[in-house]
């Protein structure tokens, strides 16, 4: 259990600060980058989720056991977190009186999740592989939520007068993204590959044990070339709802869900702690992205996302233990 434990942190922490060091060697140009700071972090996650992420996904899927019919619920018990985050956030803010644009930052830090990343890495290095294969399934309409309702209604806490696009149109850009695109690629591939009956080669798990945990310490590398401190004082009470939000509510709501629908008597308990731990992640960066967008509170939210993420230390034993009960 330690081991596991901090090995989990680690990956994390180092992915972080390696960032965080290489931004502030870049910012007191002690170092000078061939590229800037953002291309360099594009460049990272294009890395990550095109290269690495898709070949671990593939091989994970090729393996896992999906002949059971309540597996088809996942990726709706995933989109629901998101959106009951999002409302959470909202309910928190009022609660707190906030003002407009930080009711807006306040949305998008209780839905924004950080399931790709780190709570890929955790399911890897927790559940193994069998578990690593249902993340994609889960996360299946993330992207889709995320810019067909999220980013909609961040928009409308927002000033900025922006051009109102349809649903049609949200949804159009999502499936024309091209890491959605080879998100769904990946999960047909291995999919076909599971019905096939086809044997996966031995050496592929060697591959997946190299490239899940540098996959994602590539993307939190990209994370931390952002990461700023100097706010986060000011919205401890802000940090500290949505924490709640993200670390109790919706992990409670959707793990019940997801026990009533009988996941715990499914693969020993397998897809429930899957989806105990994916509904238990922080606040994901990419809820800064339309925070920035549409002029809302940036402080706030990027307070948020790093507190919620340091809170990883005392989070990840807390789910350990949690599901080591199952």
């Amino acid at each position: 259990m330690f081991s596991k434990i901090i090995i989990s942190l680690g990956y994390i922490f180092f992915g972080l600060i390696v960032g965080y060091i290489i931004q502030q060697l870049e910012l007191r140009k002690v170092i000078r980058l061939p590229i800037s700071l953002e291309n360099f972090r594009k460049l990272l996650q294009k890395i990550g989720l095109l290269f690495f992420m898709p070949i671990s996904f593939i091989g994970a899927l090729w393996i896992i056991k999906i002949d059971n019919i309540k597996i088809a619920a996942l990726p709706f018990l995933g989109i629901f977190a998101l959106l009951i985050g999002g409302l959470l956030g909202l309910t928190a803010a009022r609660f707190l009186r906030l003002k407009q644009k930080d009711a807006g930052s306040m949305f998008t830090c209780g839905s924004f999740t950080n399931i790709g990343s780190i709570g890929a890495l955790i399911c890897y290095l927790f559940l193994g592989e069998e578990g690593f294969a249902l993340v994609p399934i889960y996360k299946l309409f993330e992207q889709v939520i995320y810019y067909a309702v999220g980013f909609p209604i961040a928009k409308s806490f927002g000033d900025n007068i922006i051009k109102r696009e349809n649903i049609i149109s949200q949804v159009k850009i999502v499936f024309t993204d091209i890491f959605v695109v080879v998100a769904l690629i990946s999960i047909i591939i291995g999919t076909f590959l599971n019905l096939s009956g086809i044997e996966r080669p031995v050496f592929y798990k060697t591959i997946n044990a190299i490239f899940i945990p540098a996959g994602t310490v590539i993307l939190l590398v990209s994370i931390g070339l952002a990461m700023k401190f100097g706010k986060v004082k000011n919205y401890i009470k802000e940090s500290i709802s949505v924490s709640i939000i993200k670390f109790i509510l919706v992990p409670s709501i959707i793990s019940t869900i997801a026990f009533f629908l009988g996941y715990r008597i499914i693969e020993g308990g397998l897809p429930l702690k899957v989806v105990i731990i994916l509904s238990s992640m922080p606040v994901a960066f990419s809820a800064l992205i339309p925070v920035s967008i549409y002029d809302l509170n940036l402080d706030l939210a990027n307070s948020c996302w790093l507190v919620t993420t340091l809170s990883l230390i005392v989070i990840l034993p807390l789910l350990f233990y949690i599901i080591s009960l199952i």
